[in-house]
C-alpha cells in the first residue's frame, strides 16, 4: 500500500521518524470533493535509553485554509515504550475536503531517567490528490 519512494524521514537526536501518506479514496459529489488519506509513521529509537512515546501534536492544513489537529496523549490509547533499537509503527486516516493539504507536527517523548519530555519532529509531507493513484481498501 505504501511506496518506498514516497517515505520521508526526520531525525531528532537519536530518534528517527519516517512517514508516508497514501490516498485511499476520493469521493466526488456535486458540492465538493472528499479525500480519505491514510498515513504511516514509524518511530525508531536509536538511542541507548528506553523511551516512552507520551503523545502527539500534529496538524493538517488544507489549501482552503481549514486546519485540523491531533494533540492527544499516547497513540490510540496507549503509551508505547521502546527499548534501544526498537521501533513503533502507527497508521491512521484523515478525511480532507480539499485536494491539497500539508501534514506536520511532532511527537512527545521521554527518555528513561530524564524528568523532562522533548518534542521529536515528524517529517512534513504533502497530501496532494493530483496525479496520485488511488488505493482500493476492502
Amino acid at each position: 500500500m505504501f511506496d518506498d519512494s514516497e517515505f520521508l524521514f526526520s531525525q531528532t537526536d537519536d530518534i528517527v521518524v519516517s512517514a508516508c501518506p497514501v490516498l485511499i479514496d476520493e469521493e466526488k459529489t456535486v458540492s465538493e470533493n472528499k479525500f480519505l488519506w491514510g498515513y504511516y509513521l514509524c518511530i525508531e529509537n536509536n538511542s541507548s535509553r528506553k523511551i516512552s512515546l507520551l503523545g502527539k501534536n500534529w496538524k493538517i492544513t488544507d489549501d482552503k485554509g481549514n486546519s485540523f489537529s491531533d494533540d492527544t496523549c499516547g497513540f490510540k490509547g496507549e503509551i508505547p515504550e521502546l527499548e534501544p533499537g526498537e521501533c513503533f509503527e502507527y497508521t491512521s486516516m484523515a478525511p480532507i475536503a480539499a485536494s491539497n493539504a500539508v501534514f506536520y507536527g511532532s511527537c512527545k517523548i521521554k527518555a528513561e531517567g530524564q524528568d523532562i519530555a522533548k518534542e521529536v519532529k515528524i517529517p512534513t509531507f504533502c497530501l496532494s490528490a493530483k496525479n496520485k493513484p488511488e488505493v482500493s481498501v476492502h
